[in-house]
């Protein structure tokens, strides 16, 4: 294993921030060496008590979601409202490289946050900022989480849903982990900027924009109303009947993706063994398809067909005539999937109770070797040693701790 010195060695960060999104990037950097401090309240992050609503026990000891956002990290909880909170705050930020925030922008500029006050004190910081709609703009100020900013307004739920059906269930995570490496790969581009220049930076993006990027094709293909049948659809009716999910004997979803219909038709009818269509010039090319309207006919061919045999005989065909395909799986399955655990998607956290596999980053550096797992803090674990790092003596933290402008959670 490579003992390389990890990038980020020696870069503070200050994570003024709670639930997923923005502290997805304080977890990338704290991979990447960086140490990053987690400020929260005495109550903590909501974000420690949401297992019910994902079907886990709630238990402080073994909370996967934590660990998930904010292993590697420190943490120190302190009343930012409070006179002596706000001045332990300011002089961890004097240390700090990186400031990353969730707060809305109303919230930071009330509280003397916001990047223009403090790039009068701290020229060379970089201000890493997650929102839910931008900062700009009427709705600057909304509550804003994935299921609103970026799976509804973003515009997936209305146009991947089927026509007549409800739109599809999200779950949690998904637009943060998306929107928190974005901004990840911004702050990166600004440390580097501002170690060469000690010009400091201010990076921003949110839920709402991310969510446009990843429409791109689509909303820009949306300019053109003549071509194509608009969203939402029935998949029955889409303009390449070769992308979509086939249901199998045994009532398992396969998902083929054939970009090109005109290079893919041929060869896939033929691994089907669909010969009444495979040669007939009215289903070849995808010009004639949709002038005779016939995309309905090939897809509910190949849907028929895919009935007639269990996943296994299909994987087998579809893999031997080199069709792009997978299986739909379950996240039961995912735990199990040889190929991810090939790739080092997963880590076993042991824990009082025994044994959980965690997930991990999705990136690896080969001569970096593998990043170390080490559990979310407690809230407040690390304050007293945070505190002393930027001259706070004990009497200090004694006093700080006796009036609840530091806390420490213990278990009780």
């Amino acid at each position: 294993m490579s003992t390389r010195k990890r990038p980020l060695e020696g870069v503070k960060v200050i994570e003024l921030a709670n639930f997923i999104a923005a502290a997805t990037t304080g977890r990338f950097l704290a991979d990447l060496g960086a140490d990053v401090i987690k400020i929260e309240s005495a109550k903590g992050d909501p974000l420690r008590y949401t297992a019910p609503t994902e079907g886990r026990p709630l238990d402080m000891h073994e909370n996967t979601t934590w660990e998930l956002e904010n292993a590697n990290k420190r943490c120190i909880s302190i009343n930012m409202k409070d006179e002596k909170g706000k001045e332990a705050f300011f002089k961890l930020l004097d240390e700090a490289d990186i400031l990353i925030t969730n707060w809305r922008v109303q919230a930071l500029q009330r509280a003397g946050l916001d990047y223009e006050t403090l790039k009068v004190k701290y020229p060379k910081l970089v201000y890493g900022m997650c929102t839910g709609y931008g900062e700009f703009g009427p709705d600057k100020d909304l509550p804003g989480f994935d299921f609103t900013a970026f799976f509804a307004r973003g515009g997936y739920l209305e146009t991947l849903r089927q026509k007549q059906d409800v739109p599809m269930n999200v779950v949690p995570g998904i637009g943060d982990h998306n929107v928190g490496l974005n901004l990840a790969a911004g702050i990166l581009a600004a440390l580097y900027h501002a170690k060469l220049t000690g010009e400091g930076e201010k990076v921003e993006t949110s839920l709402f924009e991310s969510a446009i990027f990843n429409m791109g094709m689509m909303v820009q293909a949306a300019q053109y109303p003549d071509h194509g049948v608009p969203y939402p659809i029935n998949v029955r009716e889409a303009n390449n009947p070769l992308n979509a999910c086939w249901l199998t004997k045994d009532g398992r979803y396969v998902q083929t993706c054939m970009p090109d219909y005109n290079t893919y038709f041929k060869k896939f009818t033929a691994a089907l063994d669909l010969n009444d269509i495979s040669e007939d010039e009215k289903y070849f090319p995808v010009q004639n398809l949709h002038e005779n309207s016939l995309g309905v006919t090939v897809y509910d061919k190949v849907m028929a067909r895919f009935g007639e045999r269990d996943y296994e005989e299909w994987k087998k065909i579809l893999t031997d005539a080199d069709i792009p395909f997978s299986l739909a799986q379950n996240w039961e399955e995912l735990l199990e999937d040889e190929q991810a655990w090939a790739n080092d998607c997963f880590y076993k956290m042991k824990y009082p109770n025994g044994e959980r596999t965690l997930v991990k980053q999705p990136l690896k550096f080969q001569e970096m070797g593998p990043t170390p797992y080490n559990r979310g803090p407690y809230i407040g674990e690390h304050g007293e040693e945070i505190l002393k790092e930027v001259g706070y003596s004990d009497d200090e933290i004694k006093a700080m701790r006796e009036s609840n402008t530091l806390y420490v959670w213990e278990d009780k």
